[in-house]
Parts: C-alpha cells; structure tokens; sequence
C-alpha cells in the first residue's frame, strides 16, 4: 500500500512539474488531462478519491483505537506506553494517511494548474484578436469621415478598456498559477520527507522483527533448561 503511493504521489508530482514549466512536456499533459475530463474520466477520477478518502478515514480511525488503547492503559493498571509493535503499526498507519493527504492535494493542485492554464491560453487569444481589431479601428480612423471617426473612437476606447481588463485577469490567473507552483513544490518536498521517514520505519521495523526472535530465542532456551 505505501509502495503504490509513493508510486501515485511520485507521478502526480512530475505531471504537476511539468505543467509548471512551458515545455513539449506540458503540451502531452495538458491533452492528457483534457481526454481525462471527458466522457466517465471524471466519474472514475471522483470514485477513486472518494476510495482513498474511505482508507484515509480508516487509517485514521485505526491511530486513534491505538492512542485510545495506550490511554486505557494509563487507566488502568498498566504503564499506559505503547508498545514496539503498536509503535510501528501507528507510525505506518501515520505515513499512510500522509501519503494519501498529499496525493489528494496534489491532485486538487494539478486540476487547478490545468484550469488556469487553459483560462491564460483563452485570455491570450482574446487579447490578440482585440488588438487585431484595435489596430484594423486605427486604420480606419485614418481613412474614415469624420463621424465614422468619431465612432471608431468610441469603438476604440471600449476596446482599451477591454484589453486593459483581459490584462489585469491576465496577471491574476498568473499569480495564482504561481502560488499553486509554490504549493506543488512543497508537496513534492514534504513527499521526500515521508520516504526519509518510511526508510526509518522499515529499519525500525527490521529491528524490532530481530528483538522479538531474539526474545523468542531466549525463552526457548530457558523452556529447554528447564525440562532437562
């Protein structure tokens, strides 16, 4: 389970860097992600999130029965510590849940990376085609009537004011293009963080794997001292 998500997160951060930067690369993303919001490519995109969301909840619910049972212990009569093993089951079950946090924040990064790519593109051919016609205006004024000048003007100055709004919309889609880019790469370095951290968790586990033999051993032995 936690291989394959560091799988998904792996791959969603190179889809996310790749619609960061204006490369051949980000063209194959952007078809990729234009043919995956059509037909059922949303409703099975929604059923996935919705399954990691269902075993984001579990995991969640498991750390909690295993705090809750370390606090009944405290309690009681025991130590009220937690052992080795639910040590280790609480940290895995810790790394999955921030394993999947982040894969769905990723994917809601890249979906909106890939809105407001498509909304710059839109706004650029906008203002090209309005600054086409704002020139072939000017070039009328020149060659009109005065009254024909006259509404040209009006023409043109609505026209400004429109190109002057494309650009401020223009600056805004970039600027939250740019804050996404910033969150993208903290996920991606938050990612590497969780695998320093399951490495860990893999030794610990490895070390307490050779304790319990090592205590299994111990008790063997005394069983046999003691039958002879």
């Amino acid at each position: 389970m936690i291989q394959l998500m560091f799988t998904v997160l792996t791959a969603e951060a190179a889809v996310a860097i790749a619609l960061l930067f204006k490369t051949p690369v980000r063209k194959l993303a952007m078809l990729g992600l234009d043919r995956l919001k059509r037909g059922r490519g949303p409703v099975m995109v929604r059923t996935v999130a919705a399954t990691v969301l269902v075993v984001l909840a579990s995991s969640v619910h498991s750390m909690n029965k295993i705090r809750g049972h370390a606090a009944g212990e405290l309690d009681g009569a025991g130590a009220g510590t937690l052992t080795p093993t639910d040590q280790v089951l609480l940290a895995r079950h810790l790394l999955e849940a921030s394993l999947m946090g982040y894969s769905l924040f990723l994917a809601l990064v890249i979906d909106r990376l890939h809105n407001y790519i498509r909304e710059v593109r839109g706004l650029k051919r906008n203002l090209e085609a309005a600054s086409k016609l704002n020139k072939t205006l000017d070039e009328a004024k020149l060659l009109g009537s005065s009254d024909e000048s006259k509404t040209y003007q009006k023409d043109i100055a609505s026209l400004n004011e429109e190109i002057k709004k494309m650009k401020r919309q223009l600056k805004e889609k970039a600027n939250e293009a740019k804050d996404a880019e910033a969150k993208a790469l903290a996920a991606q370095k938050q990612s590497e963080g969780l695998m320093i951290e399951y490495n860990h968790l893999v030794e610990d586990n490895k070390h307490l794997h050779d304790q319990l033999e090592s205590v299994d051993l111990t008790v063997s032995r005394s069983d046999g001292k003691k039958n002879t």
